[in-house]
């Protein structure tokens, strides 16, 4: 189920905020009543008409992309900044991230047009599993890792249990680089963690998102999920185990 503006913001039909105020002046039908409330959602197989004209649905599109560092996870950016969109021009339907990678960080990002599903992957209820690898200023200790291991308490609150493990350490520039799966999507969460044992992310990338890499892929680059790929992901998120 999708809000009813986005759905008729996503036909290419008006612009959201046009959308909601076609709404409000009853110029909008859902299976021939009309609507008028904005909280109003509908599904796939409902019939919404705008101004007596049917609207035509988009084809559902879902795709993965190696997001670069200096790169926004939006579709516009008030600033001129570039922005996840900006590597599928040739895509004509309006995709947007699924969550977001910060401004600083790269990695697995996923986009697609489908709002269920995007609900569904970014529920934290549903843990799916995202993996990071972070290069951090000095070197954690076994008993730092098992804080975080544990659950570490942010300003916004107690951390689920993450999975961590050093890859690699340099004493003699006090750095060492660390992999750590989470399952929660807070803003800059993994940066934060780091930073409340002491240790500072000076680069951070997202590896895995699920069974997904970025195998294949270079920075700016990106493919459609195949048919299996979605469903898999689907199933992992509603059943927590791939069908």
């Amino acid at each position: 189920m999708e809000r009813l503006q986005k759905v008729i913001a996503h036909s290419g039909v008006a612009s959201r905020r046009k959308a909601e105020q076609l709404i409000i002046e009853g110029k909008v039908k859902v299976n021939g009543a009309v609507v008028k409330e904005l909280g109003t959602k509908v599904s796939g197989s409902d019939k919404v008409e705008v101004s007596g004209v049917q609207i035509e649905r988009e084809n559902k599109v879902y795709y993965m992309l190696y997001k670069p560092r200096s790169v926004i996870s939006a579709v516009t950016d008030d600033k001129g900044r570039q922005v996840v969109t900006d590597f599928f021009p040739e895509i004509e339907e309006r995709i947007y991230p699924v969550g977001r990678l910060d401004y600083d960080t790269s990695g697995l990002l996923l986009l697609t047009n489908d709002g269920e599903f995007a609900n569904l992957l970014m529920h934290p209820s549903n843990q799916i599993e995202k993996t990071y690898v972070a290069r951090l200023k000095g070197v954690p200790s076994k008993f730092k890792i098992r804080e975080l291991e544990k659950g570490i308490k942010l300003e916004d609150g107690m951390t689920a249990p993450a999975k961590v493990k050093v890859l690699s350490i340099d004493k003699k520039q006090g750095k060492s680089i660390a992999e750590i799966t989470i399952h929660e999507g807070r803003n800059r969460q993994v940066r934060r963690m780091f930073e409340a044992i002491g240790f500072p992310v000076q680069k951070l990338k997202r590896e895995r998102f699920a069974f997904l890499t970025l195998h294949g892929l270079n920075a700016g680059e990106g493919r459609e999920l195949t048919p299996h790929e979605v469903k898999q992901l689907r199933a992992l998120a509603e059943t927590g185990s791939i069908r």
